[in-house]
Order: C-alpha cells, then structure tokens, then sequence
C-alpha cells in the first residue's frame, strides 16, 4: 500500500507531513539495501504495517505541545519517526542498543527535515532522561518494561492521560496485564485499521 493508506486515515496532515510520509518509502528502500532493518518481503507493507501500526498510538492519546516522549527499541524508527511527524510540536527521543538500527533511524529523520527528534545507541538501562510517555513496538513484556523505565517518567504532567507506557502489543495480554489491571487500558486497532494485519493487535497503556 503506498502513502495514502496514512492520508485515508488522517486527512487532517498538513503538506509538509504528507511530504515527510511519502519520502519515507525510498528512504527505507535505499537503507534497507545496505542495513536490513525491515523484513525484505515486508518492505513493499512499510505503510500498512509499520508506519499506520506506529500511528496507532493516536487512539490513546495525542500528545499536547510540548510533550517528551522515548521511543525504547526503534530499530529503523518506529513507531518514533510516524509519531514525530505526526506530533512536530513535541519531542521524541530514539533509543536502541544496536547501532546500525540507530544509523538508518538518524539518518531517515535527517533526510525529512525531523528537527523534534533526538536519537542515541543506548540500552534502556543506561537511560537517565526523564519523559512523559516511553512507547515501544513489543520489545518485551510489559512488567520487565515498566522495571526499565519506571526511572524515566516524569512526575510532571501534560497530557489529560497520565504520564506512562504506551505499547504496540498483539496476542493474548491477560496475563501481561494483570499486574496492571488497575491502571491498564487497551484499544484494539482491528476496529479503527480494517485490514487483515490489525486482527488482534493492539495499543496498551500501563503506569509503572
């Protein structure tokens, strides 16, 4: 699916972001040549299953201005890069422990002119920064994520959403949850992305 599977979706974007989501197509398929960060058969899916599946942290929230956020694994961006173009009025801060993941996600968001966006090869446990938000694509199971990162929320508050964990998680999440269950909430995104992909997926917010 081209870029207009994002513009379906989100038909507010201003020029300048439809400009940003539609360079992200060579860029990743030039990158991808040299580093492989996204499943080669899965390249041609990169709005479908990774660009949309990133912007399904809108049905939880949208940031206000201002908001800082951590991107905790990345890998080649995401759901980091989707998000910083979305929101240009706050800040996302990248982190992975493998570098050359860290190079392609540097190098995408200087290609598209993304001046909200800091990034940094880095293991979650090294990070001292404080943020509102820490959101993840599946790194690992939420009680060992909210240990990581408990050190890095911030106690000041921005958003009408407390500041927490916001996750890209598919599957069975009872048990994941379950230490969670008082502040947990979960928005699945088969009703809101009606494509065979979504079936089961799903955004999950925690406070650690």
């Amino acid at each position: 699916m081209p870029a207009s599977v994002v513009f379906k979706h989100f038909p507010e974007l201003t020029d300048k972001q439809r400009e940003q989501f539609k360079a992200l197509d060579a860029l990743y398929r030039d990158w991808n040549a040299k580093i492989n960060v996204i499943s080669r058969r899965d390249i041609d899916n990169l709005y479908e299953h990774h660009v949309l599946h990133s912007l399904g942290i809108t049905e939880a929230i949208h940031f206000q201005r201002g908001t800082e956020v951590m991107d905790i694994g990345t890998g080649g961006g995401f759901p980091g890069i989707p998000l910083a173009i979305m929101f240009p009025e706050c800040r996302f801060h990248l982190i992975d422990s493998i570098g050359k993941k860290i190079r392609v996600a540097t190098a995408v968001a200087e290609a598209i002119g993304l001046d909200n966006v800091t990034l940094a090869h880095r293991n979650a446990i090294e990070e001292k920064g404080k943020f509102d938000f820490v959101v993840s694509r599946a790194v690992m199971k939420l009680s060992d994520l909210a240990n990581l990162v408990r050190k890095n929320i911030s106690q000041m508050q921005r958003n009408a959403l407390p500041n927490g964990i916001l996750c890209l998680k598919g599957g069975d999440l009872q048990a994941e949850l379950r230490p969670f269950k008082r502040t947990a909430e979960v928005w699945p995104l088969e009703k809101v992305f009606p494509y065979e992909y979504y079936a089961g997926k799903n955004v999950v917010y925690v406070r650690p």
